[in-house]
């Protein structure tokens, strides 16, 4: 028995579509402080769902060893966390959302992630929902990608800068181009979980201790 494929919106169709509308440069947080990272982590530890992606500094030499995520981001509905791991005190509460077993971190094409994250924290996101499965399992090819969800879903283009997405996430000092797109790159995962409306059933959400 042949499974019914479908196919994304063409690329030069998305092209031609209105932006999404994310998050606003004043929805987002950067925890600088206890403070803040205490209400950062009342925020996130109350959600049962997570929008979540991590951003790295590229690497442009053959061979170079894996550096783990320079920034780790979550997002709720309203709000998204950018954290800097060069924080040793962010790097804590990023461990423990990570963990936390009543969030589920929802994103997209999530594997390369997982093994960031072990190298850098010791740790791997669990419970996980790869967004990339729940398309899948309907017809759709299995790296659909963000961009091409928010695409089929809202008739929204996602964007998404090339120089952006290879920029220095390592910088102690993020641009606001480089926040505003960490903080979407959740807040899109989210919105498409939210839109897509199935019941937990029918998400297939990893809960084991390796990808």
């Amino acid at each position: 028995m042949q499974t019914n494929r479908h196919k994304p919106i063409p690329k030069e169709q998305v092209l031609q579509l209105p932006p999404f509308e994310g998050l606003r440069l004043d929805q987002v947080v950067l925890p600088d402080s206890d403070a803040a990272r205490s209400r950062a982590r009342a925020d996130l530890l109350e959600s049962p769902f997570l929008g979540f992606d991590t951003e790295v500094k590229p690497t442009f030499k053959a061979g170079e060893p894996m550096r783990g995520p320079d920034v780790v981001q979550f997002a709720t509905g309203t709000q998204a966390y950018v954290f800097q791991m060069h924080d040793d005190d962010n790097t804590e509460l990023v461990r423990e959302v990570l963990a936390a077993r009543g969030v589920v971190k929802a994103g997209f094409d999530l594997r390369s992630d997982q093994k960031q994250l072990m190298h850098r924290l010791g740790t791997y996101a669990q419970p996980l929902l790869d967004l990339d499965f729940v398309f899948s399992g309907r017809g759709y090819p299995r790296s659909i990608g963000v961009k091409a969800a928010v695409a089929l879903l809202f008739n929204r283009r996602l964007l998404k800068s090339k120089r952006v997405t290879t920029s220095n996430w390592a910088n102690p000092t993020l641009e606001a181009r480089q926040i505003l797109y960490a903080a979407n790159d959740a807040y899109a995962a989210w919105a498409v979980l939210d839109a897509l409306r199935l019941p937990l059933s029918e998400l297939p959400v990893w809960t084991g201790d390796a990808p």
